[in-house]
């Protein structure tokens, strides 16, 4: 089911909108082997688009025997219908996918039906994140009203304060300390901050 990849190693980091970084991605591939000159970025480009010119290219570099380096599965797609064309891309040209440093061969049945079984489940907590984050900020507003209270951050302020909290590397405490915020008022901003982020992601782009 899985193979060890004898080629070289492709990586492939993506963050949602401009406002995040990719490095913390890219960091990781690094130190998981891959080149840091093999990593192509999509940066500011939602999951859920088609065009994804990086991920094209790093497609498109990569040959036989070679491994498809990404931190996350959701770094490929936010869609089980996507991943799974995309999945296919990769396996027409007889890489293999390492998601997080586990190695899957996506022409392997077996390897083909974990790689399934993992993009339900990240479509599945993408939605339930998105459903959970609503609830949110429906409570926080109604919160909101009955206190006469506004927002202490602003949208910017927000979306970094997501993008810092999404790391991994601050406690909750360390972050209330720092914003000057209340453990509820922190989650309520981070909760606004994914519906701005998921709204900025559905905004079409207008190209010149």
């Amino acid at each position: 089911m899985f193979g060890s990849g004898s080629g070289v190693k492709i990586g492939y980091a993506r963050c949602s909108t401009v406002r995040q970084d990719t490095a913390v991605q890219v960091d990781l591939l690094v130190k998981a082997g891959v080149d840091r000159d093999m990593v192509y970025v999509d940066h500011g480009v939602s999951g859920r688009q088609a065009r994804r010119p990086g991920l094209d290219n790093a497609i498109n570099a990569a040959r036989a025997g070679d491994v498809f380096c990404v931190t996350k599965l959701d770094r490929l797609s936010r869609s089980a219908k996507d991943l799974h064309e995309t999945v296919e891309r990769i396996a027409e040209k007889g890489v293999s996918l390492s998601i997080d440093g586990q190695v899957y061969d996506p022409a392997d049945p077996m390897g083909k039906m974990f790689i399934g079984i993992l993009a339900l489940m990240a479509e599945f907590e993408s939605d339930l994140i998105r459903s959970r984050t609503r609830d949110a900020v429906a409570a926080a507003t109604a919160a909101g009203k009955m206190k006469g209270r506004p927002h202490k951050l602003s949208p910017e302020e927000r979306a970094y304060l997501l993008q810092i909290y999404e790391t991994g590397q601050f406690k909750i405490e360390t972050l209330c300390k720092n914003t000057g915020l209340k453990r509820s008022s922190l989650y309520t901003n981070i909760a606004l901050a994914r519906i701005e982020r998921e709204a900025s992601d559905r905004t079409p782009r207008v190209e010149n």
